[in-house]
């Protein structure tokens, strides 16, 4: 590849989409060998992003004594703060890549399947070519950059996130909360860095589904017979299984939080039933709501082939009966063997392929999967509502 064309580029290669193979952090990253063009050096990029967040919080809370004692939350017993810099942000690295490698074939297989006509071509590029240009926007990120200081550390965090009592980060005063050495770091470098990550995720998700918004005004070549059941669309699932990571970083977060307010509040974990289902409808919405753009093709779709198999098996039955019940077999043609009880049999299927088409390029097992994930980091909390030994005899008897 050119070294003088960013990569990525629609000129370069417009069927070979990726939502993370620019913009200016990554041409930052790229430039300080963190990245490469296959989104590899994980590892490293962890490592340094943990050093600049989670490390120089237990350096100042230890100089200022707040790390094991002195305060209502010391930096120690603090889980929200550990899960997110430790756990939740190797796993947003982690499910860029992971994204990167289940949707970097799907903008190709489009054009494999033959699902976008000729002539509208142009059009399903210039849509690659707009999401290429946002995704590479500078402006974009100096905005998302400006929305997590202004909105989500001076507004969300101080006044709906930050725990109003003395910890290691801030103290409670008549003129508000007074920051420590930590929180200054916490609250301007380490915070908003963390921020930044999950905006830019957001920002990501929102490309996709303006991508595939745009392209569900072209009018696709669907095949109501297609053994996917989605017209051959089933291919975008492979987008969703990559969401799992994801999946799993909003829930270790959403565990965090509710860990620090049971253990230093002793609120009971039965009283954030609504917070632990908006977070579960948030991540479904995050992986599969992009995909909804296609219900309406797909309706049409499934109406317009129970239409025409169904006249076809209106006249395939018809003609059987006439043949077979009604005595219109010649005398010499053998009922055991006749090619004709399979092509019943086949068409049965094909109607019954049609009828079962679904409205969403979304299954079962792909809502179930999301689900399991983001409630799996909170399973453990149960065990502050019970003794283990006790969960595990409730279990058994329920189970045998």
């Amino acid at each position: 590849m050119d070294s003088a064309e960013p990569l990525g580029t629609p000129n370069k290669d417009t069927e070979n989409f990726s939502l993370f193979l620019g913009g200016p952090l990554f041409q930052l990253m790229l430039r300080a060998r963190l990245t490469d063009d296959a989104l590899l050096m994980m590892r490293k990029r962890v490592i340094v992003i943990t050093l600049l967040t989670w490390l120089p919080l237990l350096i100042l809370s230890l100089l200022e004594g707040h790390a094991l004692g002195g305060v209502a939350i010391p930096f120690i017993f603090d889980a929200e703060v550990h899960v997110r810099f430790l756990v939740a942000v190797p796993l947003l690295i982690a499910a860029e890549l992971l994204v990167q490698e289940r949707m970097r074939p799907v903008a190709r297989i489009f054009l494999e399947r033959h699902l976008i006509p000729e002539k509208d071509l142009p059009r399903y590029k210039a849509a690659i070519t707009s999401a290429y240009r946002l995704r590479n926007s500078i402006v974009a990120e100096v905005l998302l950059i400006a929305f997590v200081y202004v909105i989500g550390i001076m507004i969300i965090w101080r006044q709906y996130v930050a725990i109003d009592a003395a910890t290691w980060y801030a103290s409670p005063s008549a003129e508000g909360a007074r920051l420590s050495l930590a929180g200054v770091w916490f609250g301007f470098v380490s915070l908003p860095v963390f921020q930044f990550l999950l905006c830019r995720w957001y920002f990501r998700i929102f490309i996709w589904a303006r991508l595939l918004w745009q392209v569900s005004h072209i009018r696709l070549s669907l095949v109501p017979t297609h053994p996917d059941r989605v017209g051959g669309l089933g291919f975008l699932s492979m987008a969703v299984q990559g969401f799992v990571v994801l999946a799993a970083a909003h829930g270790a977060l959403l565990a965090s939080y509710l860990a620090n307010r049971i253990l230093h509040f002793g609120v009971p974990l039965s009283g954030f039933m609504f917070e632990i289902g908006a977070v579960v409808v948030f991540v479904l919405c995050l992986a599969l709501m992009p995909l909804l753009v296609f219900s309406g093709q797909l309706a049409a779709t499934k109406r317009a082939g129970m239409r025409e198999y169904g006249t076809l098996a209106e006249r395939y039955v018809r003609a059987f009966e006439t043949k077979w019940l009604r005595g219109g077999a010649p005398p010499d043609e053998a009922l055991v063997g006749s090619s004709d009880i399979q092509s019943l049999a086949d068409l049965s299927n094909s109607f019954e392929v049609v009828r079962t088409m679904r409205l969403a390029p979304i299954s079962r097992d792909d809502v179930v999967r999301l689900v399991i994930v983001t409630l799996v980091p909170v399973a453990p909390l149960l065990l502050t509502m019970m003794p283990l030994d006790e969960l595990v005899r409730r279990l058994i008897g329920v189970l045998f």
